[in-house]
């Protein structure tokens, strides 16, 4: 028996990993810590043998009080290097990283106040993906087209710009970003990335703090010769640097706040290719024994986009009351998962911000805010993120606030394609054929033809030919007639 067996090599996502890595800063004469922010920059990332490197640098922020009640800042970077162990990682794979900062804690020993970061890292390897299948011999073959992923990795940077004014200010303490994904098209020669970056700027006035936010709007084209409208495309978009400066107008008493901000994008094409398989086959004359070779893709899909305005009751870290006077909100985030509920999918998560009070003695503090939320969402099988812009905070009952945010959903679709085909065939013992001119069978309801000539051990043209009437899937009480030729 004679088969033909080629291979299939393309290039896609392997599997993803995930690790955590905790990174810690000194600040000296801090007195009272009122803000603190923590931003990773990634530099970049290695596969070795089983593990993946990634290492950067994480920036820190604080705004505080002094010894004589003074608003101070202070910004340091730290360098880490980090590991994330799987023994399936090996040194040919590519590792796609995005780092994110989980959580900040602060502690006082001594005269330093101490800040950590814990940084999440999940990481993408990507490589060759190959696999054998049949494509010919002498065998009764069912050929169907197999949809496969093939994967393209794009990256770029670009630069974007922004000014708006605000009331007269002093000094600029501290400012966030975040950036928010509005869309990621494939076009003809490059990948096109939309979106926005919520930028939060923390500042004094005259004795009192000021928040200020902005949404800055942003595209980047990538150039990649992969790229076609028919392709589907994930990215993610991260800060390298942000520059914030003020020029104040004393006469009309405003100052202008100019924003420049360099991106990098680092994206992931989808291409999807049709290979011309056999899923399932057998012989006239042997009974086969089949291996088979499972195919499993993973890509990105549509993404779906949803504005939501949350409000309720939010949780506080320090307790506060009415002789506390609130003045600022700032370092504005969100986290949410996907959760199946009894009415659907939902988007569940909190939303976070450090509220700044002055209390009656003048002495300044920040007290952690949160506020849970859950969204109704249309998606079955996703990646969300989600941005919180435009929060406001009330005491309108002593000793506790309530919050209002708007939250921005992205949920891109995760595309899961699968199949078994027949990698090779192996003949086994002779089957022994029927000596009648003419057989009835009747067959099981519900079967399809292939079902039906496989059991009959006839090619499916034999089948129909034989009984041109039948119809599929078979119905119940329906006869099969086969008819063999007799020499004499």
């Amino acid at each position: 028996m004679k088969t033909q067996t080629e291979t299939f090599r393309g290039y896609g996502k392997l599997f993803e990993l995930s690790a955590q890595t905790a990174v810690e800063c000194r600040f000296p004469e801090v007195e009272t810590a009122l803000s603190v922010n923590a931003c990773a920059r990634l530099a970049g990332a290695e596969a070795g043998n089983g593990e993946v490197r990634y290492y950067g640098r994480v920036l820190f922020s604080i705004v505080y009080e002094d010894a004589e009640r003074r608003v101070c800042r202070a910004e340091k970077g730290v360098e880490f290097t980090a590991v994330a162990k799987d023994d399936r990682v090996f040194p040919a794979a590519s590792a796609h990283v995005v780092l994110a900062v989980e959580n900040i804690s602060v502690r006082r020993e001594g005269a330093s106040t101490y800040v950590t970061a814990l940084l999440g890292a999940d990481a993408a390897l990507f490589g060759e993906q190959s696999f054998d299948y049949l494509a010919g011999g002498d065998l009764v073959m069912k050929r169907e087209p197999v949809r496969v992923l093939t994967a393209h990795l794009v990256s770029g940077t670009a630069e974007t710009e922004d000014d708006f004014e605000v009331g007269a200010i002093g000094d600029i303490l501290q400012h966030n970003e975040t950036v928010h994904l509005t869309g990621v098209a494939c076009e003809t020669g490059s990948v096109a990335i939309e979106g926005e970056v919520f930028v939060g700027v923390l500042a004094m006035k005259g004795e009192e703090l000021v928040s200020f936010e902005r949404l800055v709007p942003f595209r980047i084209e990538i150039p990649s010769d992969a790229s076609d409208p028919a392709c589907r495309a994930e990215a993610s978009v991260t800060v390298a640097e942000a520059q914030i400066r003020a020029e104040s107008d004393e006469e009309k008493g405003r100052c202008a706040l100019f924003v420049t901000l360099t991106l990098r994008a680092d994206a992931c094409l989808y291409e999807e290719v049709a290979v011309d398989a056999v899923t399932d086959a057998f012989s006239r004359e042997n009974r086969v024994a089949l291996a088979y070779s499972d195919v499993i893709c993973e890509g990105a899909g549509e993404t779906v986009r949803l504005t939501e305005r949350v409000s309720g009751r939010a949780a506080l870290s320090s307790p506060i009351d009415f002789s506390d006077t609130l003045q600022a909100v700032t370092l504005q985030r969100a986290e949410a998962n996907l959760v199946r509920g009894e009415g659907g999918m939902r988007a569940e998560g909190v939303a976070l911000a450090t509220l700044l009070v002055r209390g009656s003695d003048g002495s300044r503090r920040g007290v952690e805010i949160s506020l849970p939320f859950s969204v109704a969402v249309q998606a079955e099988r996703a990646s969300v993120s989600v941005l919180a812009c435009g929060m406001s905070a009330r005491q309108k009952e002593e000793g506790t606030i309530d919050a209002e945010v708007t939250l921005k959903f992205a949920l891109c679709e995760r595309v899961r394609l699968g199949a078994r085909l027949v990698a090779s065939a192996e003949a086994g013992e002779a089957v022994k054929e029927s000596d009648s001119a003419i057989s009835v069978y009747i067959p099981r309801a519900g079967d399809g033809l292939w079902e039906l000539a496989k059991r009959l051990n006839k090619s499916p043209e034999e089948v129909t030919a034989s009984n041109p009437d039948l119809e599929f899937p078979i119905r119940e009480g329906q006869r099969v007639i086969i008819y063999r030729k007799k020499s004499v």
